[in-house]
């Protein structure tokens, strides 16, 4: 865990730099500063070991929710390859009638040309109608 120890480092460093810093430019009492400065870091000891704590609880949650998004994701992609399979069976006889249903549409459209075209070629003689008139 890299950045929990340079987080770590870098609150040591800034208490360190901050505690001379105060020392230098203090004017309190020597008594006052010392306890003013045990308090100070006591209190940055407390700050640094609950960061860490959190860090690590973050930690444990963020695998546990990496686990079981995993295996989520792997229930779900085996739930749609099932559901796949299972259209594709259900789909599979009803496109193959479909098919033999567009064939048979096929050849009653030829053979309707055909008579078309037939009907068309051959002269049909049409009856004559003679009106007898008979008194």
């Amino acid at each position: 865990m890299p950045n929990g120890k340079s987080l770590a480092l870098g609150f040591l460093v800034g208490g360190i730099a901050g505690a001379t810093y105060t020392l230098l430019n203090t004017p309190s009492s020597g008594r006052d500063f010392r306890e003013n400065a045990k308090l100070k870091s006591e209190n940055l000891k407390t700050t640094v070991l609950s960061l860490k704590e959190e860090g690590m609880q973050l930690k444990d949650q963020i695998t546990q929710t990496s686990k079981e998004g995993a295996e989520l994701i792997k229930e779900l992609s085996e739930d749609v390859k099932t559901s796949i399979e299972s259209w594709k069976r259900t789909v599979e006889p009803h496109q193959k009638n479909i098919q033999k249903y567009l064939e048979q549409i096929e050849e009653s459209l030829k053979e309707l040309e055909e008579k078309a075209k037939d009907e068309q070629t051959t002269p049909t003689t049409q009856p004559s109608h003679e009106v007898i008139n008979h008194q």
